[in-house]
């Protein structure tokens, strides 16, 4: 038996008059702002008609370095405004993407 359990067998459990209390501590959670990185990177590499990717791709770092500091009002201003250039940027790329494959079959078959 140790000794603090033959102390306890002892002396008994404690007795205190006091009404036992509890506190409740809220934690508060951190607010998930998506900063768009992959997503910027991708059209940056792959798909960056007028540099939309590139752009987007720098809103995107400027989110991220916000939502570090502890910003995240301004980290959600700079991850809508990437998203929006990614959008804007995922389209043209599509649309250029078509018409490099639609133009030249057409031109083809002209002759």
């Amino acid at each position: 038996m140790l000794k603090e359990e033959h102390e306890v067998a002892v002396l008994g459990a404690p007795h205190n008059p006091a009404p036992l209390t509890s506190t409740m501590i809220h934690i508060r959670s951190e607010t998930s702002v998506p900063d768009h990185v992959v997503w910027s990177l991708f059209n940056t590499l792959f798909m960056n008609p007028c540099c939309l990717g590139f752009i987007a791709f720098t809103y995107s770092v400027k989110s991220r370095d916000r939502k570090m500091v502890g910003n995240l009002t301004g980290a959600q201003a700079y991850a809508s405004t990437a998203k929006c250039l990614n959008i804007w940027a995922l389209i043209l790329g599509i649309l250029m993407t078509i018409l490099l494959i639609v133009i030249p079959v057409l031109i083809f078959q002209a002759y």
